[in-house]
């Protein structure tokens, strides 16, 4: 059955970090902010309550980096985590396109913390190739828990047979498909004709 929508996930799949080694490779001699106390000091301690919309990015972020790194504001550091972390797949983009072309809304499925959701949306410009995103902060859970699944169900009015999904997580992809979601595992070059048949071919769609 053609699915009725595609989820698709945001980071390592439609983004990728310009620098392979991730956004925050070179932070230490950019901004002079050492990496590992970053890490040990703000996502260790911080991120799971940020990303699941229980605090917020600045509200956290301001007191750690007055700690290990005084000279460098949110707003910098925001700023350099986000453009940094923001290279578009168009070969992905142009698949998007084909799909939503064919009648299947195409929407995003991420784990996002509320700031850098509507940077991507509105100032990366995905609103122009997707039609709707689902985020950890705003939904209060992240993949892999079947909370995600459940309250992106609920908020598309849709069951599971309806809804495609692709993720560069296998734990996320298996989790999906414990909902009954139609998934797949993404990796870089991949068709999603090849990886979801269904998706390009008449049918009825479901749900």
């Amino acid at each position: 059955m053609k699915p009725a929508i595609l989820m698709v996930d945001v980071d390592g799949v439609v983004v990728r970090p310009t620098n392979p080694l991730g956004w925050s490779a070179d932070i230490e001699r950019d901004l002079g902010i050492p990496a590992a106390a970053l890490q040990s000091r703000f996502f260790q301690v911080h991120w799971a309550d940020v990303i699941h919309g229980r605090a917020g990015l600045r509200e956290r972020l301001g007191g750690v980096l007055a700690e290990i790194a005084p000279h460098v504001s949110c707003e910098t550091l925001i700023r350099y985590w986000f453009q940094g972390d923001a290279d578009l797949d168009a070969n992905l983009l142009t698949q998007i396109a084909k799909v939503r072309a064919t009648g299947v809304a195409v929407h995003l499925a991420t784990v996002q913390e509320h700031e850098r959701a509507a940077w991507l949306w509105n100032d990366l410009g995905l609103r122009d190739h997707f039609d709707d995103m689902h985020y950890a902060a705003d939904l209060g859970a992240s993949k892999p828990s079947q909370a995600f699944y459940a309250a992106v169900e609920q908020r598309v009015g849709r069951r599971g047979s309806a809804i495609a999904f692709v993720d560069d997580s296998e734990r996320n992809v298996q989790a999906a498909r414990e909902r009954g979601w139609q998934a797949a595992l993404w990796t870089s070059g991949a068709s999603l004709p090849t990886l979801l048949p269904g998706l390009m071919h008449a049918g009825r769609e479901v749900g």
